[in-house]
């Protein structure tokens, strides 16, 4: 995949994550902590799961811990603690996507699960996984959000390409 593609999707994910939290800002954090029939078991940790599993892979793409021993940890931050956290690390994102070229995106980086065992990725397969993750968690986050009769953001891709000009 060529590195523009990565620079791009790391944008989208930014946008959309940022659509996600300021839809979720206004509810109360009952709400957001309310047991869900989900593995993570609310709508708030997992949002935490996700933001945790980008750090993880932030560390494995600079070759340093992480310190994660699970993908669920236990302790969960606030709502706005977090809201500041995802964006820290989507704008982290971004900046590493910029600084690839097509040969950086090739490089493979062996990293352990969390999970045990041993993996490896190309970066640009690695950047390809944390974004289609986040897709795929906030749809579970859509998905809570509508059975409090609260609409989720237009998050799809041609709405950022519209927007982004």
């Amino acid at each position: 995949m060529p590195q523009h593609h990565l620079q791009m999707l790391t944008r989208y994910r930014a946008w959309a994550d940022r659509l996600l939290f300021q839809a979720l800002a206004s509810l109360p954090e009952a709400s957001l902590t309310a047991p869900q029939p989900i593995v993570f078991g609310n709508l708030l940790r997992t949002l935490n799961h996700g933001h945790c599993m980008d750090q993880v892979w932030a560390a494995h793409l600079q070759g340093v811990p992480h310190g994660f021993t699970s993908r669920n940890p236990e302790a969960c931050p606030a709502f706005d603690v977090l809201r500041a956290a995802q964006a820290d690390i989507d704008d982290w994102y971004v900046r590493y996507a910029d600084t690839l070229d097509a040969q950086a995106c090739e490089e493979s980086v062996r990293f352990t699960f969390i999970g045990g065992g041993e993996g490896e990725m190309r970066r640009g397969d690695i950047l390809l996984h944390v974004i289609n993750h986040a897709t795929y968690h906030r749809g579970h986050v859509a998905m809570m959000m509508y059975g409090m009769s609260v609409p989720p953001p237009t998050t799809d891709l041609p709405v950022f390409l519209r927007e982004a000009g």
